[in-house]
């Protein structure tokens, strides 16, 4: 496992996903750290049956075709984190990337045999880099086809993102979704490094080279600047959904929301939804309606 590379994609970087996805972290992390056997990582989601693939030349896994619970119907699953870059990435290690997604997408779109997409969804957010292409391209394909998002669970920040970009979106009663926000975590160890007698020299050439560096405070102009961003990357987020759900939900009225979550009814109601509804039967309303406009 290695560690400094998920530490560097964790602290002072933009992040759109919600608070509680630290439980996701720990689900995902714990059983390599405690030596705990991993689970299956073959099954992904209520919706849809096991995710086929591959081995390459090397060895590793990769992506290889839609999966189809119905005749004409795509699944496309966004589980866990979410990351820019991985064809073949799992439940096994608790992340789906968005270079999977969006090539889902694309299969999706580009079939004939495909009629209309489910999107099933369970995901607390991830990365910023990757996530507003990705959403283009659900976007793109439910200008053509039919999509519904099935949240099955969660669908935050990132998630909602993602989910925002289906004709539909439906959730159980106890979904949460929202968070319509951007978030980044910076480590201050000064005071520890002082408690054990340590110094760290931080040599540099360029005034903003060491910026968010854990061996000091963040500097206040530093801290301007940073927090500016984040505000401006929280913008775009509600302006893309609202895009994506005209008429429906508002910039203003996702900026509202202050990066929320909300829960079952509550969410349609916010707008952020449509319907709430058991995950189980979407698929069969979905096929039937289907075949009603064929």
């Amino acid at each position: 496992m290695n560690y400094p590379e998920i530490a560097s994609r964790m602290f002072n970087t933009a992040l759109m996903l919600q608070p509680a996805k630290a439980d996701t972290i720990a689900r995902s992390f714990a059983p390599r750290v405690l030596g705990l056997p991993d689970g299956d990582g073959s099954e992904m989601g209520l919706i849809g049956e096991k995710l086929r693939s591959e081995t390459d030349m090397w060895g590793e896994k990769s992506y290889r075709g839609v999966d189809r619970p119905m005749d004409g119907i795509g699944l496309i699953e966004i589980e866990g984190s979410l990351v820019n870059k991985g064809r073949w990435i799992g439940q096994s290690c608790g992340m789906t990337s968005y270079e999977a997604i969006g090539i889902q997408a694309d299969d999706c779109r580009a079939d004939d045999s495909i009629k209309g997409v489910v999107i099933e969804v369970d995901s607390f957010g991830g990365e910023v880099t990757g996530a507003f292409d990705c959403a283009e391209k659900i976007f793109e394909l439910s200008q053509v086809k039919p999509t519904i998002a099935v949240l099955t669970d969660h669908a935050c920040s990132a998630g909602y993102l993602l989910a925002s970009a289906a004709r539909q979106i439906v959730l159980p009663s106890t979904g949460l979704c929202g968070s319509i926000g951007v978030v980044s975590v910076h480590v201050d160890v000064s005071g520890w490094l002082k408690k054990e007698g340590l110094n760290v020299t931080i040599l540099k050439a360029g005034e903003h080279k060491a910026d968010l560096n854990p061996y000091e405070a963040i500097p206040q102009d530093v801290l301007t600047r940073e927090l500016a961003e984040l505000e401006e990357l929280r913008v775009e987020f509600a302006e893309t959904v609202a895009r994506f759900r005209a008429g429906r939900l508002s910039k203003d009225a996702a900026l509202a929301t202050e990066a929320g979550v909300y829960r079952g009814a509550k969410a349609v109601e916010a707008g952020l939804a449509d319907a709430v509804v058991r995950p189980s039967q979407v698929l069969a309303a979905f096929g039937a309606e289907l075949g009603r406009a064929a």
